[in-house]
C-alpha cells in the first residue's frame, strides 16, 4: 500500500441523501444490462441444446452440451477474478467498458464455431467477459445508489437476468424453427442478439461517472467532489430539495494508490471471517441450484417429455417470468423487513420447494406444462434468493476490496457449486433415470437450506445503512 494524503470527506452522506432520479435510472439500465446479457446467453445455450445435437457440423452429445456450459462458467470464474482485481486497482468505469467489449467480441465469435473445441473456447471467453462485468458493475451500483434503495435496486437489477432469458427463449422459437432456418444456421444467428444489445448499451455507459467513493480513496478527492457537486446541482435544477446532512461526522481516509493482496487476505480471512463464510455459502448454494437445473432444463424437456427443440422456448418464457417477478415483488422487503429474515426465508423456501418439485418429477406426476408451472413457482422464490447473494457479498466488505470480494465469492461459489453442475446433470440426464435426477435435486435443496441456516446465524443487517457503516473502509482513520 502507498498512502498519499489524508482526506476528510462527506461524499458517502451526500450520495445517500439523494432522491431517486434520472441519474439512478441511467445507472440501473446501463449497468444492469449485464444481467440481461447473461440471461440471454444462458437461455440460448440451454434452448439450442437440441439444435447442437442435431447440427450436421457439431452433433454434440448430452455430456458435451453440459461440458460446454461448464466452460462458460469456468470463463466467468477466471474473468471475475482477473477483472475484479483490476476494478479495485484501476477503477470501476475503465473495467466495465473492457469487460463489455470482451463479451461482445466473444459471443459474436461463438456464432462461427466449427468444432466442439472452438465452441468451448469462445464460450470460455464470453463467460470471462460476463464474470468481469459482475465485479465492475455490482461494485459501481452499490457505491452510487442511496442506502435506502440499495436492496430493492440490486435485486431488481439481478432479476433482469430473466428478462434476457425471456428474450432468448422467444428468439429460440423463431431461430430454431426448421421451417425458417436450417439446423446449422438458426443457433448461430442466436448469438448475434447479445452482441447487438451490448453494442447499444456501450454508448449509454459513456455518460456514467467513476465511483466518487473509489476516487476519494485513491487520492482523487477533487474529481470525486466535482461529480457529487454536479449530481446535486442537477437534482436541485430538477426541483428536488436535498435533505440536510445533519451532524454525522465526516469520513477521514488515508488515500492510497492500491490495496496489497496481503491486506485483502487479512480482511476476508480474518477480520470478516464469518461474513466470508456466509457469502461463500450463499453464492455456492445458489450457483449449484441454478446452474444444475437451468443449464439442463431444455435437455429434460426433450429427453423426458419429448418436447421438440424448436418448442422449448415456449416453456422457458413462463419459467423466466416467475424468475423476474420474484426479485421485483420481494425486493422491497429486503429494505423494509431486513436482509437476514428475507434471505433466510427465500433460501429455505426455495430448498423445500425444490425437494417437492424433484419428488413430483421422480414419480412422473407432471406433464411438460405442469413441470414448467412448478419450476416457475420454485424459481419465483429462488430468483430473489440468488439475487440476495450478490447483494450480500457486494455490501458487507470494505470499499477498497469490494470488486475483488464480489469476484472471489462469485468465483469460489461458481467453482464449488456451478461449474461441475451442468456436466453432472448432463450425465444424470443421459442415464435416463428420474431417480438419479431426483437425488441431484435433493442435494441442491440441502445446499439452499444450509445457506439459510448460515445466514440465520451470522447474517449482517445491512438494510438502509451507509456502506461505510456496514463495513469500515480499510483506509479509514480516526479524525
Amino acid at each position: 500500500m502507498s498512502e498519499t494524503a489524508r482526506i476528510v470527506t462527506d461524499i458517502p452522506q451526500r450520495l445517500d441523501r439523494l432522491p431517486w432520479g434520472r441519474f439512478h435510472t441511467l445507472v440501473a439500465v446501463a449497468l444492469g444490462v449485464t444481467w440481461v446479457l447473461d440471461g440471454l446467453e444462458v437461455t440460448i445455450a440451454g434452448a439450442i441444446a437440441g439444435a447442437l445435437k442435431a447440427s450436421p457440423s457439431l452433433h454434440f452429445s448430452d455430456a458435451e452440451i453440459g461440458l460446454a456450459s461448464s466452460f462458460y462458467l469456468a470463463g466467468a470464474v477466471v474473468g471475475a477474478l482477473l477483472f475484479g482485481w483490476l476494478t479495485d486497482r484501476l477503477g470501476r468505469k475503465k473495467l466495465f467498458f473492457i469487460t463489455l467489449a470482451l463479451y461482445l467480441l466473444a459471443t459474436a465469435a461463438t456464432a462461427f464455431s466449427w468444432s466442439f473445441a472452438s465452441f468451448c473456447f469462445f464460450r470460455l471467453l464470453t463467460g470471462a467477459g460476463i464474470g468481469g462485468e459482475y465485479a465492475a458493475i455490482n461494485s459501481t451500483i452499490q457505491e452510487l445508489m442511496p442506502a435506502r434503495y440499495r436492496g430493492r435496486v440490486d435485486l431488481s437489477i439481478n432479476g433482469t437476468f430473466w428478462v434476457g432469458a425471456a428474450m432468448g427463449a422467444a428468439a429460440s422459437i423463431v431461430l430454431l424453427d426448421p421451417a425458417r432456418f436450417a439446423p446449422d444456421v438458426g443457433w448461430r444467428l442466436a448469438f448475434f442478439i447479445g452482441a447487438a444489445l451490448g453494442l447499444l448499451i456501450l454508448g449509454l455507459r459513456a455518460f456514467l461517472p467513476e465511483s466518487p467513493r473509489w476516487l476519494a480513496i485513491h487520492g482523487r478527492a477533487g474529481e470525486a467532489e466535482a461529480i457529487v457537486d454536479k449530481l446535486e446541482a442537477d437534482f436541485r435544477a430538477s426541483g428536488h430539495r436535498l435533505a440536510e446532512l445533519g451532524d454525522a461526522p465526516k469520513l477521514t481516509l488515508a488515500a492510497r494508490t492500491h490495496t496489497p493482496l496481503g491486506e485483502v487476505y487479512e480482511a476476508i480471512v480474518h477480520t470478516h471471517r464469518t461474513r466470508s463464510f456466509v457469502g461463500l455459502a450463499l453464492m455456492g448454494a445458489q450457483a449449484f441450484f441454478y446452474n444444475a437445473i437451468f443449464f439442463t432444463y431444455a435437455l429434460i424437456l426433450t429427453r423426458f417429455y419429448a418436447v421438440p427443440p424448436d418448442q422449448v422456448g415456449w416453456h422457458l418464457i413462463p419459467f423466466a417470468l416467475g424468475n423476474v417477478l420474484g426479485p421485483f415483488l420481494l425486493g422491497p422487503l429486503f429494505d423494509t423487513l431486513g436482509r437476514r429474515p428475507m434471505i433466510v426465508a427465500t433460501y429455505a423456501a426455495s430448498g423445500m420447494a425444490l425437494a417437492v418439485a424433484g419428488y413430483l418429477f421422480w414419480r412422473g406426476a407432471l406433464s411438460a406444462h405442469q413441470q414448467t408451472l412448478v419450476w416457475s413457482c420454485v424459481f419465483f422464490l429462488a430468483s430473489a434468493a440468488a439475487s440476495s447473494a450478490y447483494l450480500t457479498v457486494s455490501e458487507i466488505f470494505p470499499v477498497e476490496i469490494r470488486a475483488l470480494a464480489i469476484a472471489l465469492f462469485y468465483a469460489f461459489g461458481t467453482a464449488l457449486g456451478g461449474v461441475a453442475a451442468p456436466y453432472i446433470f448432463g450425465e444424470l440426464i443421459g442415464t435416463g433415470s428420474r431417480l438419479a435426477l431426483f437425488a441431484g435435486y435433493l442435494f441442491g435443496a440441502a445446499c439452499m437450506i444450509g445457506a439459510a441456516a448460515a445466514t440465520l446465524r451470522w447474517g449482517v443487517a445491512a438494510e438502509r445503512r451507509p456502506l461505510e457503516a456496514v463495513a469500515r473502509p480499510l483506509s479509514a482513520r480516526d479524525p
